[in-house]
């Protein structure tokens, strides 16, 4: 759904998504490195269990909600990215302790 642009010169950051391998940009935040990945990264919601993807990236929808480094709930529109980061697509609710 989203691509990259050819001209996108920033420094490769290599991050983890549910294991996978995966090359982000320096300066991106966790939900646009998800967005430019090209994996399913739809969380689903707690209750309901409907599919969710980042949506307004600015910290207000609470649509983006990833663990990482073992920290759930986290609003991947706010954290940048950086070199090794683990990052899990949360399904449902999170796990008490995570």
């Amino acid at each position: 759904m989203f691509k990259r642009l050819q001209a996108d010169t920033r420094k490769p950051v290599g991050i983890f998504v549910d294991g996978t391998a995966v090359t982000a940009r320096e300066g991106d935040t966790v939900s646009a490195a998800l967005l430019a990945s090209g994996l399913d990264v739809r969380r689903t919601t707690a209750v309901s269990g409907a599919p969710r993807l980042p949506y307004c990236m600015m910290g207000v929808c609470f649509d983006c909600l990833v663990t990482v480094d073992g920290t759930g709930n986290r609003q991947g529109c706010l954290i940048p990215v950086r070199e090794g980061m683990r990052i899990e697509i949360q399904k449902g609710k999170r796990e008490i302790g995570r």
